[in-house]
């Protein structure tokens, strides 16, 4: 059942997902908006109810599924809310308009396409467009899939809704240190300064019907008192929610790369558990594929990347099949 559910969402997800209601982010802002106008609020904000605030949502649907106890209604269910994990048709065509821009030859609609991916998820990474599309597959593949694996529907709302939070938190943060480092009498150039940068953005990316809108900044600011509460919590159920797919997910990489350069990479990371997992993701993909620095090379190493990430996960998707096929797995 767990094999079925995984195959059904990956293939939907790839051929028919395209609208906002399948992507988790509606999901977790309306369980934010829920949040503030009950009173979950104190809960939220308690400094061990917030730990409960963040597991509710899946323990509920593991509850209700535990008390209905039907095979046929589990099996839709964890397909659904898998499905709805991974979503992010959002990234998959921004890199598309990445690749077309690529293949016309204009090469700044390509860097503003990447740079909008950068600005959607928050990335700190800065060296490598590939290495940044393998950490945004991590987070919403190889981590969904293996937390999905382990423990079921439960696994893949908490870590969905873990992952919307840190996003958040890291939009709050960034755009608090920004206002605090305006000068005040440069408030109105600064505004108009804004504006036309996302107006450029907007200008050369593709339109595109289908993509899931971005959330306004006010959506944002409105649930910044649950999310900045919750801060410290978000972190660290996070660092520990990505410590060992992020590690398994390296195994992989050498596995299916350069493997002495990729072990050695990861055994440096494999027993540091202050080491942040984004490091060691990127760190080992590095080595698994090595990466010209050369700007001439880039789309290939961009390219390269991204096959690497597909290799891998092809590769425990088989490895799941041999699971299940010799009964570790239901």
């Amino acid at each position: 059942m767990t094999l079925i559910s995984m195959l059904l969402a990956l293939i939907i997800e790839r051929l028919a997902v395209r609208s906002d209601a399948w992507q988790a982010r509606p999901y977790c802002q309306a369980y934010l908006k829920l949040t503030a106008g009950s009173g979950m609020s104190k809960l939220a904000e308690h400094p061990i109810g917030r730990y409960l605030w963040i597991l509710l949502p899946g323990l509920l649907v593991a509850l209700l599924l535990l008390l209905v106890d039907n095979r046929l209604l589990t099996l839709v269910v964890n397909t659904l809310v898998l499905l709805i994990g991974i979503g992010c048709w959002h990234y998959r065509q921004l890199y598309k308009q990445y690749l077309n821009a690529l293949e016309r030859g204009d090469e700044e609609a390509a860097f503003l396409a990447m740079q909008q991916i950068r600005q959607d998820s928050r990335s700190t990474i800065d060296d490598s467009n590939g290495l940044l599309l393998v950490w945004l597959n991590f987070r919403y593949y190889a981590a969904v899939v293996f937390w999905f694996l382990l423990l079921g529907a439960f696994g893949v709302i908490t870590y969905a809704l873990l992952r919307y939070l840190n996003e958040q938190t890291e939009q709050v943060a960034a755009t608090t240190t920004a206002t605090n480092h305006v000068d005040p009498l440069a408030d109105t150039e600064t505004a108009d300064t804004a504006v036309a940068d996302e107006t450029v953005l907007t200008e050369h990316l593709e339109p595109d019907s289908d993509s899931t809108p971005e959330p306004s900044e006010d959506a944002v600011f409105n649930d910044s008192k649950a999310v900045i509460a919750n801060k410290d919590a978000v972190h660290y159920l996070l660092h520990w929610a990505d410590f060992f797919p992020a590690r398994l997910f390296g195994l992989g990489f050498a596995l299916v790369g350069y493997f002495s350069r990729a072990s050695n990479a990861l055994l440096g990371y494999f027993l540091d558990f202050t080491a942040n997992n984004q490091q060691v993701v990127t760190d080992v993909a590095k080595a698994a594929e090595p990466i010209i620095d050369s700007p001439l090379q880039a789309a290939d190493d961009t390219s390269a990347m991204v096959q690497l990430a597909k290799r891998n996960m092809l590769f425990f998707l088989a490895f799941t099949a041999i699971l299940t096929l010799s009964g570790w797995l239901s």
